[in-house]
């Protein structure tokens, strides 16, 4: 490893629970695509006590784009479900703080910004079916150009609990035309990893009208033969978080996971169809 903070190739051949103690520690604060082999990689959303409820409907309604895998109790820094190793204040890469729907900062922990009513939920990340897709031969083109994967708005709607709404948010990766059906089988697998893909095809058909200027993340570039495929993501209930413009919330930053210490088959709270 290189002097400083490390780079992500650095923490490629490392155990889960030695990545979890670099970003604890503060050693790195990327993004942690192919990172966690093995292990579910978490988006994170927290908010006070008195919006839980809410947003927790929210995620049984919308297990597709939303898959929980565990909820706090209000004021604990850690879900049962994810590891006793586990802890949400400095466990993610990096963490976004929120006022009223505006981006106040970035940190690396949240040690001076936690409160007794906070309540965290856990919601599964679609970088956990990307190592199986890459063991099948299926290139992840933004994790072998070190860039965070491509995110859009779309015209999917989610439904509606209390103040979060909104179009769900979908992640994009050029996938070779045919090997589509493998694709799906493949990430049917992972249920709390968002599962089989939502949109195959014309961007425009789920709202997106340039798949070069994405919302999140770094455009990617296309071989021959390759088409885009969308999966749903778990920056969506960020974005409806976002839009509620609640006093305080609190998220990962997109592509900066928390690094859980259950397996990546781990079912979801709420199961969905995905057939």
């Amino acid at each position: 490893m290189t002097s400083g903070l490390a780079q992500l190739p650095d923490l490629f051949d490392m155990e889960t629970t030695a990545q979890r103690r670099m970003i604890r520690d503060g050693l790195y604060s990327g993004h942690t695509a192919g990172l966690a082999k093995g292990n579910l990689q978490c988006n994170l959303a927290i908010l006070p006590g008195e919006l839980a409820d809410d947003f927790h409907d929210y995620c049984r309604l919308n297990p597709k784009a939303c898959p929980l895998a565990g909820v706090s109790r209000a004021g604990e820094a850690s879900i049962d479900r994810l590891g006793n190793d586990v802890d949400i204040r400095t466990d993610a890469a990096l963490y976004n703080i929120y006022r009223y729907g505006v981006l106040e900062k970035q940190v690396n922990d949240l040690k001076a910004h936690w409160r007794d009513d906070l309540v965290a939920f856990a919601i599964g990340c679609s970088f956990t079916f990307e190592d199986a897709l890459r063991k099948a031969g299926i290139e992840m083109r933004h994790i072998d150009r070190n860039v965070t994967v491509p995110m859009f708005h779309s015209s999917i709607e989610t439904v509606a609990s209390g103040p979060f709404e909104g179009g769900m948010v979908v992640s994009m990766r050029p996938i070779p035309e045919t090997r589509i059906a493998e694709v799906f089988e493949i990430c049917r697998k992972y249920p709390l990893a968002h599962g089989a893909p939502v949109h195959v095809g014309d961007p425009a058909t789920i709202g997106i009208s340039d798949i070069d200027k994405p919302d999140w993340g770094e455009a990617v570039d296309f071989s021959s033969g390759e088409v885009p495929v969308f999966w749903a993501c778990g920056v969506t209930p960020q974005a409806a978080i976002m839009r509620s413009r609640p006093p305080l919330s609190i998220t990962h930053a997109p592509g900066a996971m928390l690094i859980a210490d259950v397996g990546e088959h781990t079912d979801p709270i709420y199961p969905y169809n995905d057939n």
